[in-house]
């Protein structure tokens, strides 16, 4: 059973900071390194975003996953996106039964695995748009139609895209539009050599650990309504918004290189997961509300996949990455 929290002494933002602690040591028995996407992760739920994660084969993307679902007690559910994978067999289909006793035939419908609290979609972009949209509406909407019924998803809803940035021959890239219902882009890179050897020893000897919830749903669920709670102030929101509108061309404030080497930039969502982001990582280290230092740390994975570069980025082989970097440095916290 999860451990006991702060939150039932009356101070919330000290029992999210023990039950992050908490959290981390226990996906520590698992996971090695990594720390940075596992607090992104974790700011991602907290937010009740979702989050894209995009890596090669083999960095435990799908043991992250679980394991944090694990040490949250939530119900865990993998999809493995391929081309012939249909909507229903995200959402569920309707089958034909007959009941014994009157004879009489209805159909019921059965859940698919997108009923779930962290839902896996490995390699998103391998299914066709059709497919794309089943799951990306759920995302939105919260909630899924089939057949003229409206069924709800339990909270927390939190989905976990992953995509592999190698193979690229048979797959259909999320547009733009989709793209922007991710709060988070997060690029998983490959571990250090001491964190190698660690994972090496770590998986060739012995049973593997057993990971033991530390917090529960309920509680989750009441740290996600604090982040909500969490006030800011005005300058922290306005340092947001404006970074979000200089990645967008043509703007009198826009600097010139954005100009050159982005065709579209961020819409007002990106200002929205800001914020809410730099919420979550002021509370998971216990402070009351954020600064503009938790906006900038959270400012690459927010903006990366919401800005589009032009053919002059593509010809001098600038990324979206170095065109926020060089933006941050042109706006500073003060």
């Amino acid at each position: 059973m999860p451990a006991p929290s702060a939150l039932r002494t009356g101070d919330p933002l000290e029992a999210l900071h023990e039950a992050y602690v908490r959290l981390r040591r226990e996906i520590g028995k698992v996971i090695v390194g990594q720390e940075a996407i596992i607090e992104q992760l974790v700011v991602c739920l907290l937010a009740r975003g979702h989050a894209l994660l995009i890596g090669v084969p083999g960095l435990a993307k799908t043991l992250l996953v679980r394991t944090l679902a694990q040490a949250l007690d939530l119900k865990f559910s993998r999809i493995q996106f391929t081309p012939d994978l249909m909507p229903s067999d995200i959402t569920g289909t309707e089958i034909l039964e007959e009941d014994r006793t009157t004879g009489q035939r209805v159909f019921r419908f059965v859940k698919g695995p997108i009923f779930a609290h962290i839902v896996l979609a490995d390699e998103i972009n391998r299914t066709p748009p059709k497919t794309q949209a089943a799951l990306l509406e759920a995302m939105q909407e919260q909630h899924v139609t089939a057949a003229g019924q409206t069924f709800p998803l339990e909270p927390p809803f939190f989905v976990l895209a992953t995509q592999n940035p190698i193979e690229q021959e048979g797959t259909y890239p999320l547009p733009e539009a989709q793209l922007d219902r991710f709060m988070l882009n997060l690029w998983l890179d490959y571990p250090s050599f001491e964190e190698e050897v660690a994972v090496v020893r770590n998986t060739t000897s012995g049973p593997p650990p057993t990971v033991e919830p530390v917090v529960s749903r309920e509680e989750l669920l009441a740290f996600q309504d604090l982040i909500r709670q969490i006030p800011v102030a005005d300058h922290v929101i306005e340092y947001a918004v404006r970074l979000v509108a200089r990645t967008r061309p043509g703007r009198p404030d826009t600097p010139e290189f954005i100009n050159t080497y982005l065709s579209y930039g961020a819409g007002p969502r990106a200002s929205q997961y800001l914020i809410l982001g730099a919420k979550a990582l002021a509370a998971l280290d216990g402070r009351a509300t954020p600064l503009i230092s938790d906006v900038r740390r959270l400012a690459v994975p927010v903006l990366r996949h919401r800005i589009v570069t032009s053919f002059n980025a593509d010809a001098d082989g600038i990324s979206a990455v170095e065109l926020i970097e060089r933006l941050l440095e042109t706006l500073p916290e003060a």
